[in-house]
């Protein structure tokens, strides 16, 4: 494959390969000489020290299994040894072998953390590492590679995989159906579960797609030996007995022979006889963004991350125009604390003024094409308008037509309330690498450019399905979410201080105001079941006391005609065995609801995601007026109609994918309208529900 490449491509990867692997390897071997036990053998049957888990989405196994059919002894993989101390018969292992998903066993992430030094040693000196472990959640990056190799995971599912380098060991012999690999297995196990994002100095054997992106198996070379990267499930070939087959026979015996041919593969290692390993060249990252954040009428907040080539430029600029003059030009320094994203804070802009920004690094001698934008500021205070707002929650992190539909209804402007995207990890990398991907959705990225933009999150961009604020991973979380967003404010600190930075703190809550609505972005999962409630301290929070002193100050004082009270999970009861809903703090719902009525605040309504169901519910004049919920989810195709539950205040609802809502305030007529209207990425009305300031306590 690389054969086509330009001579000065290949003498490049030549080098990085050597400064990648040679160099390290050679100092490895040189600080630890080899033993009689560690040095390989020269001849003899395989011998593998294997690790493998029964998981829960395929419930089987076979890796074990597989390898004994291919001629290798196998034992299970001693954890509490190094790789050099995996023996049989006294004799050093030659592979040692991860099976599918076992990053999901504690056993994995402890000993490949415990015994990084131990496995590179073992491969430096002849040894061949198979690591088919999938989930990202648990550690995008695979830990324990040498410095100058990487390999990371990434989430998308695949069902094709293509022979890259068809001569290779490893792939050479191997059944191609229509220039495919491993067809006909079963569709309940993908044959990619989870995939591979990239490589440093690896070399892509096999992938999903002929243009060799995304890679499914990824080989490194280092010292003597070799590691090999791989999301595919070809172990998963038996049920948890290891005996009773799972696949059909076609895709057993591909199994088989793939297994074979890492046998095989093995001993062309120790004997020193494999083929030379010429790293694939990886695509440049690109930037991500720019995304246009908090803006209000005088203030805007843009963000962005350079792409990998310009990450060593620190110093960058945001040149804002109006019409062809300049209006102010904003700076900022990158930092490897923020994961080198860049936040400009745009201040002396005008009210409902149409702007254009342009930014590029400062004092660069090189070629950059400027990154582009354009953004409105808000309508002025108590003037009327007109403002269309986009919401919604629940959204894929893959390419889908509803953020074209969004622009194309006209909205100014958007509003993200959950799981958006989904992380499901307390893992900081992986959780800005989610966060980096989302915003990267082509369609996406063309919205975000050009209208503001507010978060706030759910349980999966806070950690994981129906989490509370005891997860451990949260500070990591909180810290993505604010790297990869530009709200105005992301909660308090733990002085009670409202931050304007990307400091350190508590939750992510925010409010901003557009023209004649206000939005307030609670945060129901930093501070849930941390303390006692401050509604009935016989109870556990959700809010949390800082949160809901912040909120009572923010309502009293604001003169927005409509109020939205806004958090990712539902103001009522799923229904379900989960406990993520206001139901569950049914004492700080009604608090919250008695304190509107109590100060007489009018124009509030409340609004909600999660559920993958879009519903309106009308709970009657509970706060002095009639009070609406609005719930909109899903964004992507995933819908849980078992959640669209009977309510008696329940007035409209569809099980329907693909779903935002568009909210028109309109203080332009007598008296003010508020229509909310469920719109799927096709154009189709799913329903609407039309009030009046009139309706709501004015």
């Amino acid at each position: 494959m690389n054969d086509q490449l330009p001579a000065e491509t290949r003498e490049g990867l030549a080098r990085r390969s050597l400064l990648g692997g040679g160099v390290a390897a050679a100092v490895s071997l040189a600080a630890t000489p080899a033993s009689a036990a560690d040095r390989p053998r020269a001849t003899g049957p395989i011998r593998a020290a294997v690790l493998e888990y029964v998981d829960q989405w395929t419930h089987g196994k076979g890796l074990a299994a597989l390898l004994t059919q291919a001629g290798v002894e196998v034992m299970t993989l001693d954890v509490s040894k190094p790789a050099s101390g995996q023996l049989i018969d006294g004799q050093r292992v030659d592979l040692i072998a991860f099976g599918s998903f076992t990053n999901n066993d504690a056993a994995y992430p402890a000993y490949v953390a415990e015994e990084a030094q131990s496995i590179q040693d073992f491969v430096a000196r002849g040894g061949v590492v198979l690591d088919l472990a999938q989930s990202d959640q648990l550690g995008a990056s695979v830990a324990y590679l040498p410095e100058g190799l990487s390999a990371r995971r990434a989430d998308p599912d695949h069902d094709t995989v293509y022979p890259i380098d068809a001569e290779h060991p490893l792939v050479a012999g191997l059944r191609t159906v229509d220039g495919r690999l491993f067809t006909g297995r079963s569709t309940a196990i993908r044959v990619s579960w989870e995939t591979l994002a990239s490589g440093l100095s690896m070399c892509v054997l096999m992938a999903t797609a002929p243009t060799g992106l995304p890679p499914c198996l990824l080989e490194g070379a280092y010292g003597r030996g070799r590691f090999l990267v791989s999301s595919l499930t070809l172990d998963k070939v038996y049920d948890a007995s290891g005996q009773t087959p799972i696949q059909p026979d076609a895709a057993i015996a591909d199994s088989v022979a793939f297994f074979t041919a890492v046998a095989r593969y093995t001993s062309m290692v120790r004997a020193g006889t494999a083929p030379k390993v010429v790293p694939t060249p990886i695509p440049t990252e690109p930037a991500t963004g720019p995304l246009v954040g908090h803006v209000d009428t005088e203030r805007a907040r843009i963000w962005f991350r350079p792409g990998a080539d310009h990450q060593t430029l620190t110093r960058w600029q945001c040149t804002v125009r109006k019409g062809s003059g300049v209006v102010t030009v904003a700076s900022t320094e990158l930092s490897a604390f923020n994961d080198n994203t860049a936040l400009f804070d745009v201040r002396g802009l005008s009210a409902a003024g149409t702007y254009t920004y342009a930014i590029t690094p400062k004092r660069f001698d090189g070629d950059f094409a400027p990154l582009t934008g354009s953004f409105t500021t808000g309508p002025r205070s108590g003037r009327p308008a007109v403002v269309t707002m986009g919401l919604g929650s629940c959204a894929p992190s893959g390419a889908n037509t509803i953020w074209t539909r969004i622009a194309d209804e006209g909205c100014d402007s958007f509003v993200m309330m959950g799981d958006t995207p989904y992380v499901d990890s307390g893992d900081l990398e992986v959780a800005r690498g989610k966060q980096r991907a989302f915003l990267k959705v082509p369609q996406l990225a063309e919205l975000i450019r050009s209208r503001p933009i507010w978060a706030t999150w759910d349980d999966h961009d806070f950690g994981g399905n129906d989490q509370a604020g005891d997860f451990p991973g949260k500070k990591n979380t909180r810290r993505a979410f604010v790297d990869y967003r530009a709200n105005a404010t992301f909660g308090h600190n733990s002085a009670g201080e409202q931050l304007t930075d990307r400091q350190e703190g508590l939750g992510v809550y925010t409010s901003f105001r557009r023209g004649p609505i206000e939005v307030f972005l609670l945060d129901p999962r930093w501070f849930s079941r941390t303390e006692p409630s401050w509604a009935d301290p016989t109870q556990t929070t959700c809010l949390g006391g800082i949160q809901w002193q912040w909120f009572q100050e923010q309502v009293r004082r604001s003169a927005a005609t409509f109020k939205a009270i806004t958090t990712g999970m539902i103001w009522d009861d799923k229904e379900n065995a989960e406990k993520d809903d206001w139901a569950t703090y049914s004492y700080e719902r009604e608090a919250i609801f008695d304190f509107i009525k109590t100060e007489k605040i009018p124009g509030c309504f409340l609004l909600s995601g999660d559920i993958h169901v879009s519903r309106a519910l009308n709970y009657g004049p509970r706060v002095g007026y009639d009070l609406w919920q609005y719930i909109v989810s899903p964004m992507h195709g995933s819908t849980i109609p078992s959640l669209n539950v009977p309510n008696p205040a329940l007035v409209h609802s569809a099980v329907e994918p693909y779903v935002f809502l568009k909210l028109v305030a309109d203080t332009t007529v007598t008296p003010a309208t508020l229509t909310a209207t469920w719109i799927n990425r096709d154009g189709r009305r799913i329903f609407e529900v039309r009030r009046t300031a009139a309706e709501m306590g004015y």
